[in-house]
């Protein structure tokens, strides 16, 4: 339920932002901190709220992330302006980050490694799938029908529902570890330092690279992530143990959640903006038009479960980011030939199968060879370059699509060229990740010390 309802959030939003463009008159680049906003405070918290799952409870931080995110929804429904939508979707953010992690260490720990943990992140995967459908036709059924309020305000009762249940579903939380601290500077250094960097990469083409606050904001990010290391490297009792980073599969795994989102995460937002400016589609017609990707992307999943029993989750991942990147050239190729759907059909399922088979095979890799007191911070680690790759992204390719664009209006040619060009941006993005998936070592764990780290394979 959880993945079910982050990516439901995630295409209801989409589906949603050009009408939220028009009510609220927000211009092209305050419309990206919609998204980007949730971005900045999920990809900047998430290591604390792994940190949070596995010192404070599992099911503990699962429900409240669940709470907060009711909240902000609630929120966000009543905003009349800009500024009060991105905080709204912020504190968005924040739940998930600490809900995000609290659901992975769940399934990591309650699940044995091997073909029963893959079976339950695919049946986690495909939850993920059904949100993002079920989101596509509630995005453009209730954009249309009640205005995009609702697409935050269907989120409350299912969020709120999820933190009871999970009261009376979820197994209670073991003892609390004895020993340990929750390493207070290193959550705020990291925190605030990740923040700004997701913060300076999403605002970047609006100020300029070369701009001081650009500088500044760069500057001040790195200062206080190098401060952050020099806590933990001196900690007892460390937020991140950077002998984690030598497992082969989380290393992989952060290279490619970050390419994962730049191009298969952020061909939505351009796609959403293509069919309402280029093609003059109505909200629920552009809703409809994401429901075959995503019932593809279902198929994907499947097909990399039953890949993952016979063959190494690097193959898999080659395949589904190969699939991907010609599946997304081909969409950007078939856009400009009128507004028709079927041009753009084999394109989209071709990188929607891509898409399923990335995302179950890059979570499966992300928690190999992870001790299990250690899980909720790993997935923090991936999850949070997962963030930073679709803000970096979401800002390189927002300013290549805008390059073309210059000051003409939303629907004219030059500026429908430019999303074709952002396009093919994120195709490169999923090729580059062909080449980390194929670099992909196994991981060996080194027990001999009471952590029982990952070792060089």
């Amino acid at each position: 339920m959880s993945q079910l309802i982050i990516a439901m959030d995630a295409t209801i939003i989409f589906v949603a932002l050009h009408e939220m463009g028009l009510r609220l008159q927000i211009n092209a680049q305050q419309l990206q901190w919609v998204v980007s906003g949730y971005t900045v405070a999920f990809g900047g918290c998430l290591l604390l709220g792994g940190r949070a799952a596995d010192l404070l409870g599992r099911r503990r931080m699962y429900r409240l992330g669940m709470l907060v995110f009711a909240l902000a929804s609630l929120v966000g429904g009543f905003s009349a302006n800009a500024g009060v939508l991105v905080a709204a979707r912020a504190a968005q953010g924040l739940g998930a980050a600490i809900l995000f992690p609290a659901t992975l260490a769940l399934i990591n720990t309650l699940y044995a490694e091997g073909p029963v943990r893959n079976r339950a992140l695919a049946i986690w995967s495909m939850a993920s799938a059904g949100g993002l459908a079920l989101g596509t036709l509630l995005g453009g059924v209730l954009t249309q029908l009640l205005g995009w309020a609702w697409v935050l305000w269907v989120l409350v009762p299912l969020a709120a529902g999820c933190a009871w249940l999970a009261g009376h579903w979820l197994p209670r939380d073991g003892a609390r570890a004895v020993g340990r601290s929750f390493d207070l500077w290193g959550c705020l250094s990291v925190t605030f330092g990740g923040s700004l960097l997701v913060t300076t990469l999403v605002q970047g083409p609006e100020w300029g690279w070369a701009a001081p606050a650009t500088l500044a904001c760069l500057g001040l990010s790195v200062l206080l992530l190098a401060v952050f290391v020099l806590i933990e490297k001196h900690s007892a009792d460390p937020l991140m143990h950077f002998g984690l980073l030598r497992t082969p599969g989380l290393r992989a795994a952060i290279g490619l959640t970050m390419l994962f989102m730049s191009s298969f995460g952020v061909q939505y937002y351009f796609l959403a903006l293509y069919y309402q400016d280029g093609y003059g589609w109505s909200p629920l017609q552009a809703g409809m038009a994401f429901l075959p990707p995503t019932l593809v992307c279902t198929l994907g999943i499947r097909i990399a479960e039953r890949m993952l029993a016979a063959r190494p989750p690097r193959q898999v991942l080659a395949w589904g980011l190969a699939a991907g990147a010609l599946g997304i050239a081909g969409v950007a190729a078939a856009l400009p030939h009128g507004s028709g759907y079927w041009p753009l059909l084999p394109g989209i399922v071709l990188l929607s199968l891509g898409q399923g088979m990335t995302w179950t095979a890059m979570w499966i890799v992300a928690g190999q060879g992870v001790p299990a007191a250690q899980q909720g911070v790993a997935s923090g680690m991936a999850a949070t370059a997962q963030q930073i790759g679709g803000a970096l992204g979401l800002a390189l390719l927002v300013m290549l699509a805008n390059a073309a664009r210059a000051a003409a209006p939303a629907d004219s040619a030059q500026a429908l060229q430019g999303l074709i060009h952002a396009q093919y941006g994120a195709a490169l993005f999923a090729a580059l990740g062909v080449v980390v998936a194929l670099r992909l070592r196994p991981a060996r764990l080194d027990c001999s010390s009471d952590n029982c780290l990952p070792s060089d394979a």
